[in-house]
């Protein structure tokens, strides 16, 4: 066993307080770049060495699954003991582990299926066409939002308030929905957190038990969780539990998925938290950032309160462009862009980010234009890419044939000649019969059972398969017999979903060897060590592959520039961070001026993005910019005038925050300087000045080089693109 210095070395003061912290509840309000994770994990690792906790009492929860892998590889990495015994994870992959370990308390089949979005949409439109609802007056991702939004707020449909029509048929829908859900043996996302906080509530002697068994109960990101997950996490905590919630209301920015920031000053009052520890010293970015994101947040009023400092130095200060269009300010940024990997930076270390995703056309075309590699973050991930699901969908149904959403996604794909009619028939029956697609199969008569007979063949085959193949064996099997590697082998491009249908086979030969689960059939139920509830393979890596395809954290790419919404920069870092599109209505969003507390989210979303950047930062926006087929006449972002002035560079002069269309240019003093530093030259010119030239028009100064007769300038013009002239020849005139 390691010793407690050794655990304990590298940790700044507040770090090792929180660490050590053994007088009750603790809150810790951990800053961008504090070290969170290494608190979290060092003060599991701080329990265990000490004695004071077993694995199988520590209840680790976090929002990705990435997360969760980081946390249990650094735990691993500190303790010569597993990890398998302590629960460590993300709220829907935790409940999943208790519905699984108790699914006859929770009134569900052993064998029940998770729905990820696209699953749970496509089953809302088969019970709207079921219903006979028009999905004109409902549409299905309307119901499903609405859907999810009373379970993540603890609701059933019995709970609701019906007032009006519309809210009594959709109230109705809910209901419906659940009972369709109930009856193919299938959950959604947050079914998983509803079901598993109404199981510990309703049962007792099971609330005890798991009091009794988590003496510590770890949080992470505790400014994203909702108002069910903390009632949740109130369940479990026994009079002899301790909770230990990490967090930064600060960088609470997802509200419009439920997080309730307010949980944390909830948590401080009702746990009567015994320590408030703040981690304020950063490892990430030089002091101009920081003094930038300080200065900024300090105008929300309802916050915690901390200011981040560094030990690193100042570094550079903040650059900001003014353009005139919203081209201008994408060729800046790829220009700007460019300069950085000249100089040795990595294209993925430079990252754009914008609020709207509407704004990554334009960007995308002056990348593409300038042939710098680039990749949009957040693609689709493996198990959401169409190939896959259609594989998984006949893994699903051979571990449980009842799953309507898998049965329609897989009867007639490949193609088998059947049709809608055959389809509609099949449906009739099943509404008749009150069972599942598959088991009305038997009920069809004349040449309909004819074409279905097949394919309820070949997944009876899968499960005799199942009950005696490993699920490497077993995966392979389906995808040869279901027809998908034929098929997509015949397609024109078909060669890459060929490769990821083997790489499914891959991912299920890796989960069978993490999980323990040796050569053991896939239907088989296994009992791994250091667990106490069973688990059978096929079931164990279906639950992984919906669980992965639900979160939101995006792989690491190719080595190329990232784009990125603000929101899907949560998390990460970059050496150099643009962020474009700071004009009012844009950033701050239009939708958040009309809502309570919106402008401080806002505030807050700004915040995370300035703390994405290490060593350079970048501020941009556009006096006109094209939105849905519009211009768009911009306002300068409030945010800008909130940013510490010693700590931002402008290169353009600063003016008030009118319409920056009306708005003058003013022309900078002989004594101004250029982007680099240096001296603008005899010429007159520096980089984002706009000029006027007899032929090209009107355009904005990109870069400066050479002196003399040699001086040259790159010029974005409105009509033209971008030109290199020649300034002895070109006769520039200031615009």
């Amino acid at each position: 066993m390691l010793s407690v210095v050794r655990f304990l070395e590298g940790l700044n003061p507040p770090q090792l307080a929180a660490v050590t912290e053994s007088g009750g509840h603790v809150l810790v309000l951990a800053g961008a770049g504090s070290g969170k994770t290494r608190v979290l994990t060092t003060r599991i690792a701080w329990l265990m060495q000490q004695g004071r906790v077993g694995a199988a009492q520590i209840l680790a929860v976090t929002f990705t699954n990435k997360a969760a892998r980081e946390m249990i590889a650094r735990i691993e990495a500190m303790l010569p003991i597993g990890t398998r015994a302590m629960w460590i994870g993300t709220f829907h992959g935790l409940c999943n582990r208790m519905l699984r370990a108790h699914y006859r308390d929770a009134q569900l089949p052993s064998t029940f299926q998770i729905l990820d979005s696209q699953d749970q949409l496509s089953a809302i439109k088969r019970l709207l066409k079921t219903a006979g609802v028009d999905e004109v007056r409902c549409p299905p991702r309307e119901v499903q939002m609405f859907i999810n939004g009373a379970k993540e707020a603890g609701l059933r449909a019995r709970d609701l308030a019906s007032e009006g029509s519309r809210d009594r048929l959709w109230v109705e829908l809910f209901d419906a929905y659940d009972r369709q859900c109930q009856r193919e043996g299938a959950v959604d996302f947050a079914e998983l957190l509803l079901r598993s906080y109404e199981l510990l509530a309703r049962n007792e002697p099971l609330r005890l038990h798991y009091q009794q068994r988590f003496r510590h109960i770890l949080i992470d990101e505790f400014q994203d969780t909702n108002v069910l997950q903390y009632r949740w996490l109130k369940l479990l905590a026994g009079p002899e539990s301790t909770l230990f919630a990490v967090g930064d209301d600060d960088q609470s920015i997802y509200r419009f998925r439920g997080a309730n920031v307010g949980n944390m000053a909830d948590f401080e009052r009702e746990f009567a938290a015994s320590r408030v520890i703040k981690l304020e010293q950063n490892y990430r970015s030089f002091g101009h950032i920081l003094d930038a994101a300080n200065c900024l947040i300090r105008h929300n009023t309802q916050r915690l309160g901390k200011n981040l400092w560094t030990g690193a130095g100042q570094g550079e200060r903040a650059v900001l462009f003014e353009a005139d269009s919203d081209g201008l300010e994408a060729s800046w940024v790829v220009e700007q862009a460019r300069e950085l990997i000249d100089s040795g930076a990595r294209p993925s270390d430079v990252a754009v980010l914008y609020r709207s995703n509407a704004q990554s056309r334009i960007l995308e075309h002056a990348l593409f234009i300038a042939g710098l590699p680039y990749r949009v973050y957040g693609g689709l991930r493996f198990f959401e890419r169409a190939e896959v699901k259609n594989a998984l969908a006949y893994l699903r149904l051979t571990n449980n044939p009842y799953d309507d959403a898998s049965f329609v996604r897989a009867v007639n794909f490949p193609p088998r000649g059947i049709g809608a009619r055959t389809l509609e028939q099949l449906q009739d029956a099943a509404a008749a019969g009150r069972c599942s697609l598959y088991a009305a199969i038997g009920s069809i008569q004349g040449r309909t059972v004819a074409t279905l007979a097949p394919f309820a063949q070949l997944i009876e085959e899968l499960r005799t398969a199942a009950a005696e193949q490993t699920l490497p064996d077993l995966v392979a099997l389906a995808i040869q017999q279901s027809g998908l590697a034929a098929h997509y082998r015949q397609e024109r491009d078909g060669q890459e979903r060929v490769q990821n249908l083997e790489e499914l086979v891959n991912a299920a030969t890796g989960f069978a060897q993490e999980e323990a689960f040796g050569g053991a059939p896939a239907a088989a139920a296994v009992r791994r060590e250091g667990e106490q509830e069973q688990v059978e393979p096929l079931a164990a890596f279906l639950a992984h592959a919906s669980l992965e395809a639900g979160d939101n954290q995006a792989g690491q790419g190719q080595d190329a520039l990232q784009l990125m919404t603000v929101h899907s920069a949560k998390g990460l870092e970059f050496e150099a961070v643009f962020i474009t599109g700071l004009e009012e209505g844009l950033f701050p969003h239009d939708n958040s001026l009309s809502e309570g507390g919106g402008l401080e989210e806002e505030r807050r979303l700004m915040y995370v993005a300035i703390t994405r950047a290490r060593r350079r930062l970048f501020l941009s926006l556009a006096q006109s910019r094209l939105l849905h087929g519009q211009t768009r006449y911009g306002i300068r972002s409030r945010f800008l005038e909130e940013l510490p002035a010693e700590s931002v560079r402008w290169l353009a002069p600063r003016r008030s925050r009118t319409p920056a269309a009306l708005s003058a240019w003013a022309m900078p003093p002989p004594a101004a300087t250029s982007a680099a530093g240096g001296d603008t030259g005899h010429h007159g010119l520096r980089v984002g000045q706009l000029v006027r030239h007899s032929k090209f028009g009107d355009g904005v100064v990109l870069r400066l080089q050479g002196a003399g007769a040699d001086a040259r300038a790159q010029i974005q013009f409105s009509s033209a693109g971008t030109k290199e002239l020649l300034l002895s020849v070109a006769k520039l005139e200031a615009a």
